[in-house]
Order: C-alpha cells, then sequence, then structure tokens
C-alpha cells in the first residue's frame, strides 16, 4: 500500500477512479429527476486560477474552461435540463489590454463554432452585441441562425454580458418601442409593468433561471442575471471551472432539489 509523505493512504489513480465512478453513480441514481431545474445559468469561475495552480498559461485555462463545456452540456441533457446560460465574458472583461483579450475572444469563438457543429443545441447570444469586435458579433450571429431549428438544449452564451448593461439596453429598447407608437413618457410611466422590461431583455421568451452555479468558491453573482435571477436558487461550488466534474454538477442538483422554494420571501 502506497503512503503519503505525511503518512496517510495514498491510493493508485486506477482506485481513484474506480471509486470516484461508483460514487457518482450513486449521486446520480438518487437524483430525483422531477425536481430538476429546467434553466441552470453557470458562473465559469477560475480558469486563470486552475492554469496558476497547473504550471500553465493563463490561455491554457481559458481553453481547458472551453472544452469542459461539451461536458456540461452532455450532463445537462442527461438530466433532462432544458435551458443553460454560460457566462463566457463580461463586459468588464472588455476593458482589458488587446493581448489578453484578443486570445480570449478567439477560445470563445471556438466555442462557439463548436457547439453549433456539434448539432444538438440551440445557440443564442445574450449581451451587448455591438460592444463586440465584428469578427466576435459575425460567429455568435452564425451560430444562432445555423442552429435555430435544433430541438436540443437553448444555450445562451453570454459574450460581453452585464446585468446592469442588460437592463438598460431592455429600458432603451421599450422606450424606443412605444416612442415608435407614438406614446409619450408620462404614459408610460403610467403604465409601466415589470412584464415591460422583461419582454425587453437578452432573454426574453425564457423561462428565468431555477438554478444559478457559480464554480471557484466565490460566493458572488457579479451581476449575473441580475432581473432573472430574483428567485433563483444559489449553488457555490469551490472547484475550478476547468476542473469541475460530474458528480459536482449532480452535487448541486441534488443540493437544488433538497431546497423548498419560496418566492417573495
Amino acid at each position: 500500500m502506497l503512503r503519503s509523505s505525511r503518512g496517510g493512504t495514498r491510493y493508485p489513480q486506477w482506485l481513484r477512479r474506480l471509486v470516484y465512478k461508483l460514487y457518482t453513480h450513486r449521486v446520480e441514481g438518487r437524483l430525483d429527476h422531477t425536481q430538476v431545474p429546467k434553466h441552470i445559468g453557470v458562473i465559469l469561475d477560475g480558469n486563470r486560477r486552475w492554469a496558476r495552480a497547473a504550471g500553465g498559461t493563463t490561455e491554457q485555462g481559458h481553453q481547458a474552461g472551453a472544452e469542459k463545456i461539451r461536458e456540461l452540456l452532455g450532463w445537462c441533457a442527461e438530466t433532462d435540463v432544458e435551458v443553460v446560460t454560460l457566462w463566457l465574458l463580461s463586459t468588464d472583461n472588455l476593458n482589458r489590454p488587446p493581448e489578453q483579450l484578443s486570445p480570449l475572444l478567439a477560445i470563445i469563438e471556438d466555442a462557439v463554432r463548436d457547439l453549433a457543429a456539434d448539432g444538438r443545441w440551440r445557440v443564442h447570444h445574450v449581451g451587448a452585441l455591438d460592444l463586440l469586435p465584428d469578427h466576435t458579433q459575425r460567429v455568435l450571429k452564425e451560430a444562432a441562425q445555423a442552429t435555430a431549428d435544433n430541438r436540443g438544449i437553448l444555450v445562451n452564451v453570454a459574450v460581453g454580458y452585464g446585468g446592469r448593461q442588460e437592463i438598460v439596453d431592455a429600458v432603451r429598447s421599450l422606450l424606443a418601442e412605444r416612442a415608435a407608437r407614438g406614446a409619450s413618457l408620462g404614459e408610460l410611466a403610467e403604465n409601466l409593468a415589470l412584464e415591460d422590461i422583461a419582454e425587453h431583455l437578452y432573454t426574453r421568451g425564457q423561462p428565468d433561471p431555477d438554478l444559478v452555479i457559480r464554480t471557484s468558491g466565490e460566493q458572488r453573482l457579479s451581476g449575473f442575471m441580475l432581473w432573472q435571477s430574483a428567485h433563483s436558487e444559489y449553488y457555490f461550488c469551490d472547484v475550478f471551472w476547468p476542473a469541475f466534474r460530474k458528480v459536482d454538477f449532480l452535487r448541486a442538483l441534488r443540493d437544488y432539489a433538497a431546497r423548498h422554494r419560496r418566492y417573495g420571501s
């Protein structure tokens, strides 16, 4: 039997894989599929810290994070999730120096192309499209058009996304629409309802997220889906995004199913 330098038992890798597989199967077997969230939002956090811990570069961390997306969507499909929103790039990230932003955008563009080429998902962009470079805009538009008729999970790719910016854009769109109809500002103020703003969000027509998962141990939303997450459940996972495993995903679903959701209290 192997021993670690601290005197504890260090099991061989094949045995650890077997135990992990058995434990994952056990958690999955106990999952109540009637309590699975229909819309999951995921804040993919920890790519850079994962890379540093592994002795790699930031670009390698983002690439590993992009490759994890396909696994996540496969797990979602197995558990009957219908909508997944992936926060890939915030509006704050757009202020990074070009030497940092350009490689990240290239990785995101490749990830979006891969999602579209897979053939199983419907890809939809959420974010301020006009803030993105022309080539990134083109990739996002082409992915949405190519997958519009797919019947699989709706995958919202949040690129150039900020929760405050979304609300500003929604109000701006609402004002423009009502002005085009000839409505006055006073009439709009008098009759404004929550649904009026909701209909102009990036996710209009979609259900709000039931569950928001954030990886890397950070316990804040950072502006993610501020309007839509008013009644969402949150699950904060200590694992960096590239290291996120199926068992971590299943634990999040198990935790969600065990909660008693109370809307408005």
